[in-house]
């Protein structure tokens, strides 16, 4: 392979700005993943992120933020043509900042790619009224590129906002690699891990009831993330599990891999998702996976291959697939094995960034057609 033909190579540079609600540090999976991006992808491709809402919504910050994206658009644009809009989209009021930012974009004649993380939005479309709905295909039909996370995502886009198909790209979530090194079981208790918000749509009720029927047994637990946390400590409290499950709130990367090098069974009983990060570190670092078969996850993942799938919302299976796992070190070994084997020849961040790459290049170097300049 020659130097042009290499991924990203033989192209002039072209920026790329990513928006993100939180920017990387508050911007939950969405800003891990840019940041990996970021950390991965050699020159020519310059990323460059941009916080469209701050930590959380606040009207007025908020505002002033999306004021400033779209400030950082008009640069863009008087700086050069080789600039491309990269906007991180879910529901809610996600989908509110991004009508607003690809519609400048389009004013602006600037290429802009939608890239959708949601965890169900073709329900947070039928939630909207008519004329939402049409805004919302508009926009993305009008976007140079879709990219979604898996086939349900891919069929919302072409089917219900009648995306064109080859306007659509599957790009499933991936991290760094950790090099985790192989090793055998400690001999000290099992050691769980848990990397999400901590509220109902990631079964955080459900674990907890799973694990108090788990008092017998030789684990201990890590529940990272942000959400009430003064209610989810008291409710461990009052299991009886204070010594047993840690709750230190919203982790920074650093705190999360550390995590994650130590543990033994990663969990994430969801109830919906796009393609959870956390499954993926959890594989990454060669932990024995147990979740649910929501979004994208069964289109990757094989139940008792390379993870444990148990029922959305079932805290009894959950607590037995746990008992099962925490009792048999092997199981949990042969698990962790062949998952790390499936993230390295899947979901490693280096193909991910030269695919990227490749489409963020492709669509840089190509002119908008008329119809996307009106």
């Amino acid at each position: 392979m020659t130097r042009s033909d290499q991924p990203g190579q033989g192209r002039s540079p072209c920026i790329v700005r990513h928006h993100i609600a939180g920017g990387c540090e508050h911007g939950g999976g969405i800003g891990r993943l840019a940041g990996y991006v970021i950390q991965a992808d050699p020159a020519p491709y310059r990323h460059r992120v941009q916080d469209t809402r701050g930590m959380r919504f606040r009207p007025l910050r908020s505002g002033v933020m999306l004021a400033g994206a779209i400030l950082a658009m008009i640069g863009d644009r008087i700086a050069g043509r080789d600039r491309l809009q990269h906007l991180h989209v879910a529901g809610r009021g996600s989908t509110a900042r991004k009508l607003i930012l690809s519609q400048v974009a389009r004013l602006l004649g600037q290429g802009h790619v939608l890239h959708l993380h949601d965890f169900d939005y073709a329900a947070d479309l039928a939630r909207r009224p008519q004329w939402q709905q049409a805004a919302i295909r508009r926009m993305f039909r009008r976007a140079q590129r879709v990219i979604v996370l898996g086939g349900r995502d891919q069929a919302t886009v072409r089917d219900l906002l009648g995306v064109a198909p080859d306007r659509i790209t599957v790009l499933r979530n991936c991290v760094p690699d950790p090099h985790p090194q192989a090793s055998a079981p400690s001999g000290g208790p099992c050691r769980i891990v848990f990397l999400g918000q901590l509220g109902a749509r990631k079964g955080v009720p459900e674990l907890l009831s799973a694990l108090a029927q788990l008092r017998d047994l030789p684990w201990v637990a890590t529940l990272a993330g942000d959400g009430p946390l003064d209610d989810i400590r008291a409710q461990v409290a009052d299991l009886g599990l204070a010594g047993r499950v840690q709750i230190p709130g919203w982790i920074d990367q650093a705190r999360a891999r550390a995590l994650c090098d130590e543990g033994d069974i990663l969990v994430l009983p969801s109830h919906a998702e796009g393609m959870a990060m956390a499954v993926i570190e959890g594989l990454a670092h060669r932990m024995a996976v147990v979740t649910t078969r929501v979004g994208a996850h069964d289109e990757v993942l094989t139940h008792d291959r390379t993870c444990l799938f148990v029922p959305v919302g079932d805290a009894d299976a959950l607590a037995d697939t746990l008992a099962r796992l925490i009792a048999d070190p092997a199981l949990r070994q042969r698990l962790a094995d062949a998952g790390r084997a499936l993230f390295l020849s899947r979901m490693e961040i280096g193909g991910y960034v030269a695919r990227l790459s490749d489409l963020h290049g492709d669509l840089a170097a190509r002119p908008l057609p008329k119809r996307e300049l009106a």
